[in-house]
């Protein structure tokens, strides 16, 4: 359906449900916290641009760790969701869970061995002319990516 176009963001943070979120194209931040059920009391969103235009594959973080942060604050947060608990066997992130290749961020596919900034903007590009990845081995159309490259990756990503 070309008609209804949608982007995915990952909402992270302090809002009500953290996690992946389909919207309308053209959807901006405020959209995002809606989807993610809002944002805890008491949380400065000072540094986020509520009016901005969101892209799709993007992560909004909600109270991250703004500069100047309070010391043990961050530090307690900085160690991952795992308190959360919503997220149950995710919480390791990483450690084994395979990095979904269309939803993942620019920053999530650079952090997988091999894959820079620029190879990662290659993935998200090709996803978003192709409409995302319908199984693994498409991997090998993204320009970039060889034969030894694709080896390395395959047990580390999923569609």
């Amino acid at each position: 359906g070309a008609g209804t176009a949608e982007i995915v963001v990952d909402v992270s943070g302090k809002v009500r449900e953290p996690g992946i979120h389909r919207l309308p194209a053209g959807s901006r931040v405020v959209d995002a916290l809606k989807a993610a059920g809002g944002v805890r009391p008491g949380t400065n969103t000072d540094g986020l641009n509520r009016a901005r235009f969101l892209v799709d594959g993007e992560q909004v973080v909600v109270g991250g760790a703004v500069v100047g942060g309070g010391g043990a604050v961050g530090g307690g947060a900085a160690s991952g969701p795992a308190a959360g608990g919503a997220a149950g066997p995710v919480a390791g992130t990483g450690a084994g869970v395979p990095v979904s290749l269309n939803t993942a961020t620019v920053e999530q596919l650079d952090a997988l061995p091999g894959v820079g900034p620029v190879l990662a903007r290659h993935i998200v590009d090709y996803r978003a002319q192709q409409g995302g990845f319908r199984s693994v081995d498409e991997l090998r159309e993204v320009n970039g990516i060889g034969q030894r490259r694709f080896a390395d990756l395959r047990d580390l990503v999923r569609p």
